[in-house]
């Protein structure tokens, strides 16, 4: 019997396959859904420091699984990964903690234990910071983790983010030195993970490296999912997994468990509880389910970043001259100061390209999101079958503080790119989002591409025709002066148009055993069964005002050594 059994190997269930096989008297299994990811299988795609390509590939997602972003908004392609290494492979390599408020937030929410003082240990395990590292600076960087951290050099900066850097700061805010320091407003030079070679280090290269592979305590099983969870009463005790086609594997497709850990994201996680019959025991029996424990809160508490942004054509001389460079070079961070919310509360990537085709190339934006949002969305499950992805209602925006704040973002993302002092590094501005039709012309395919090579051609010799262009054919005759002048305007196209940043969380929350909507406790233990756990962003009580990749990889971290009894709950 294996002693702990792993499904999901994303972001979190890598770190903790490798951190629990650290103990050579116990056998670890790790089960995928998706391929493997090493050092020497990984594809140029997303081995590339420049990530606008990766998650892309309908290979590397879950090809099925859409979401609704906010009420009025249709289904949309929700991009997932389904590889080894989770979203750290196909990710844009952000490599930022959030505020150390945002994890004595978890703590009064009832995630014991789960404070910045007992969580930055864990941020520090997880990295070699190269710039931060070795510095002395009150113990708040790693010098010897698996994951590599560093920051774009400034020669290699676009003219364009330098531009926005340099208009920011005549805006009160400044640029600092790291991201990852004392928790300010201001701009930054962006964290990122990348080897020494500049190449993607997704959690099943950094952590899953060679000498780990060879553990023979440790077995990775890669094209399998999780079907359900097997119980001996109400302990776990393995999981039964099928092959993509729906057929059972031809041997061991029943494995059994002393702990079965639940890493399938904040999607699948709570997905493969309700298939396991833990969840609310009135949807349970709407579909069959026999009811193992009765947990409302699985699948609920669904957060995200939402976003909106402005964009500018670039003036040749300000495209960056190194097209394969990292893209989102700075970042802003600023308070909104709206009633009821936090300081840095609001976050502002800048672009120095939109896109890894050539109309991306040409274009420049501000990609605001509300760092700390407060609207909850809802995961249900469709059917009892592992193949029918669930029912995901994001709501985001149903918290009106989130739509005012993407509203003044979008206001302050005007007016910094249509200060004087960008005039000769941007052309036309307009309101932009990562809309369906804008995923949908930027799959590789060679109808795409013809598309869009035509419309770079005629973006370059539009001249002043170009604002006409963007107009008729990528805002489709939204102008960002029209949503300046006409404040519903306004609100009817964030309301339409909002998207997400692919950072899901919450829906399988730690929480006192009292919380009815808690799921797990600070060990991530599930409530009503015995043996079974889950590590991933599901666990998150709030969202972090942060990308949600860091976050996971320090909550498996200190979740090992909470399951090896090298770390106390409280």
């Amino acid at each position: 019997m294996i002693d702990y059994l792993i499904l999901g190997g994303g972001s979190a269930g890598c770190v903790l396959a490798a951190r629990l096989s650290e103990d050579a008297g116990k056998t670890v299994c790790l089960v995928e859904a998706g391929r493997d990811i090493s050092q020497a299988t990984m594809p140029a795609e997303i081995r590339s420091r420049y990530p606008g390509r990766a998650y892309l590939d309908t290979a590397n997602i879950w090809q099925q699984l859409k979401a609704r972003m906010s009420a009025p908004a249709a289904l949309r392609r929700y991009e997932q990964a389904r590889l080894l290494g989770g979203g750290s492979a196909i990710n844009a390599l952000m490599a930022n903690r959030g505020a150390p408020a945002d994890y004595d937030e978890w703590q009064a929410l009832g995630a014991q234990g789960w404070n910045w003082q007992a969580c930055l240990p864990y941020f520090r395990k997880l990295e070699t910071d190269c710039d931060f590292g070795n510095s002395g600076d009150s113990g708040l960087h790693g010098a010897s983790g698996p994951l590599r951290i560093q920051r774009t050099g400034w020669p290699r900066i676009s003219p364009f983010v330098k531009a926005v850097l340099d208009t920011l700061d005549q805006q009160g805010y400044p640029l600092r030195a790291d991201q990852n320091g004392a928790w300010e407003d201001g701009t930054f030079i962006g964290s990122i993970a990348v080897s020494a070679s500049g190449e993607r280090i997704p959690t099943s290269v950094c952590y899953l490296d060679d000498a780990v592979r060879a553990r023979p305590n440790l077995t990775i099983r890669t094209d399998e999912i999780a079907e359900r969870i097997l119980f001996d009463g109400q302990r776990a005790s393995g999981a039964r997994l099928v092959r993509r086609d729906g057929q059972h594997t031809d041997t061991h497709h029943e494995l059994r468990a002393g702990c079965v850990i639940v890493c399938s994201g904040a999607i699948h996680s709570p997905a493969l509880l309700l298939r396991s019959g833990i969840g609310p025991a009135d949807e349970l029996a709407a579909l069959g389910i026999p009811m193992r424990a009765h947990r409302e809160g699985v699948g609920r508490n669904l957060m995200e970043h939402p976003s909106i942004a402005v964009s500018a054509f670039l003036p040749r001389a300000a495209r960056t001259p190194f097209p394969d460079e990292h893209h989102e070079q700075a970042i802003l961070r600023f308070s909104s100061g709206l009633p009821g919310t936090v300081q840095g509360d609001m976050h502002g990537a800048i672009l120095s390209r939109s896109g890894w085709h050539s109309v991306g190339y040409r274009l420049g934006t501000m990609f605001f999101w509300v760092n700390k949002s407060y609207s909850r969305g809802r995961l249900k499950l469709k059917s009892a079958s592992a193949f029918d992805e669930p029912d995901v209602d994001f709501a985001m925006l149903s918290d009106p503080r989130d739509l005012e704040r993407l509203k003044l973002a979008l206001r302050l993302g005007a007016r910094t790119l249509a200060a004087p002092s960008m005039a000769a590094h941007r052309g036309v501005l307009f309101p932009s989002s990562y809309s369906p039709r804008v995923a949908a012309v930027a799959v590789p395919g060679v109808w795409n591409a013809l598309q869009r090579g035509a419309l770079s051609a005629l973006l370059d010799i539009a001249g002043p025709l170009r604002g006409s262009l963007v107009r008729s054919v990528v805002t489709q005759g939204v102008t960002l002066n029209d949503l300046l002048a006409d404040d519903a305007a306004m609100t009817h196209f964030v309301t339409r148009s909002v998207g997400g940043t692919w950072h899901p969380s919450g829906t399988c929350r730690m929480g006192a055993a009292d919380d009815p909507l808690a799921v797990t406790d600070a060990r991530g233990a599930v409530y009503g069964v015995e043996g079974l756990h889950v590590c991933d962003a599901s666990l998150m009580p709030s969202i972090p005002c942060a990308n949600t990749n860091v976050p996971t990889i320090m909550i498996a971290e200190r979740i090992a050594d909470l399951l090896r009894g090298r770390a106390s709950a409280a």
